[in-house]
C-alpha cells in the first residue's frame, strides 16, 4: 500500500496559477487528482499553500492538506504533510506533480512497487528512451544514467551519455543519442528517508542544475530508476505545453 501526495502552489514563474488552470472543462491539479485515484493508492492528498487551490480541490471532492509557502520544492511540501499527519516511517508516498495531466495511474503504482521491490533504495523513479537527438541537446529535458543494478550515478540537463566517437567535431556534430534515457518526475520515498531528505542542505551540484534529487545523490541516498511501463504525456510548464496538452485533452474528451 501506498499514499500520493500531489504539491501544488499558486505561484508559478512561467504559468501563475496553473494548478487551476482549464484543461477540458477542469482545472489541471482535478486531472492529476482523477489519475492519482485510479492507481491503486490508499489516500490521495493535495498539498498545497494557497486557499483557492484548497477550495478548487474541496470542489471536486479531494482532501487538500494547507502548507507553508516558504518551501523550496515539492519534496519538502510533502514532508511537511507526512509529518504533520504522523505516517509510520516505513510508509511509501509517491509524489505526482501537479503539472501532469496526462500521468498515467498505472506509473504511480509501478514507481511505488519499484520502491517497496527495492528495500536498499531509499527513493525509487522512473525513465523512458530518448525518441530524438533533439531531447539529448536540449537542456530543458533532463537525462539520467544508471549502473547495472539499475541505481542511478546522475541526472543532468547535459547530453548524458555523451558518445564521443558520434560526434567528431563537437558537440553540434553529434549523431547518436542511443541509449540516452529521459528522467520523468515521479518520485517514490519511504516516508523516513523523505523526511531525512527534506532536512539535508542543497548541494553544490543541485544549485548548479537545479535538480533536486541531485540533493539525495550528493548526500548519499540511493535512486532506482526503472524504465516506464507506458509513456507518459507531456507535463505542463509553459504556455506552449499547456495548449499542446489542451488540444490532447480536448480532442480525446470529444
Amino acid at each position: 500500500m501506498f499514499r500520493v501526495v500531489i504539491p501544488a502552489r499558486f505561484a508559478s514563474t512561467r504559468l501563475p496559477g496553473k494548478a487551476l488552470l482549464p484543461i477540458a472543462g477542469k482545472p489541471m491539479v482535478q486531472w492529476v487528482y482523477e489519475r492519482a485515484r485510479a492507481a491503486a493508492a490508499q489516500e490521495v492528498l493535495i498539498a498545497t499553500d494557497d486557499e483557492r487551490i484548497a477550495r478548487a480541490a474541496r470542489g471536486f471532492g479531494a482532501q487538500p492538506v494547507m502548507s507553508s509557502a516558504t518551501h523550496a520544492s515539492g519534496t519538502d511540501r510533502i514532508a511537511e504533510v507526512a509529518r504533520a499527519r504522523n505516517w509510520g516511517a516505513q510508509e511509501i508516498v509517491v509524489n505526482v506533480q501537479g503539472d501532469e495531466p496526462l500521468v498515467p495511474p498505472a506509473l504511480i503504482t509501478q514507481v511505488a512497487q519499484l520502491l517497496q521491490a527495492h528495500p536498499a533504495a531509499q527513493l525509487a523513479t522512473l525513465a523512458t528512451p530518448l525518441e530524438s537527438l533533439a531531447e539529448l541537446l536540449d537542456p530543458a529535458v533532463v537525462k539520467v544514467v544508471s549502473d547495472a543494478q539499475g541505481y542511478a550515478l546522475y541526472f543532468s540537463r547535459a547530453p548524458i551519455p555523451w558518445n564521443r566517437d558520434g560526434a567528431p567535431a563537437g558537440l553540434t556534430s553529434q549523431r547518436e543519442f542511443a541509449g540516452a534515457r529521459r528522467h520523468r518526475g515521479l518520485y517514490a520515498y519511504r516516508v523516513a528517508e523523505l523526511l531525512h531528505l527534506a532536512q539535508l542542505p542543497q548541494g553544490h551540484l543541485e544549485g548548479l542544475e537545479k535538480l533536486e534529487q541531485l540533493r539525495a545523490l550528493e548526500h548519499g541516498l540511493r535512486i532506482v530508476v526503472a524504465d516506464a511501463i507506458e509513456r507518459p504525456g507531456p507535463d505542463v510548464n509553459t504556455p506552449a505545453d499547456l495548449e499542446h496538452v489542451r488540444k490532447l485533452m480536448d480532442s480525446s474528451v470529444g
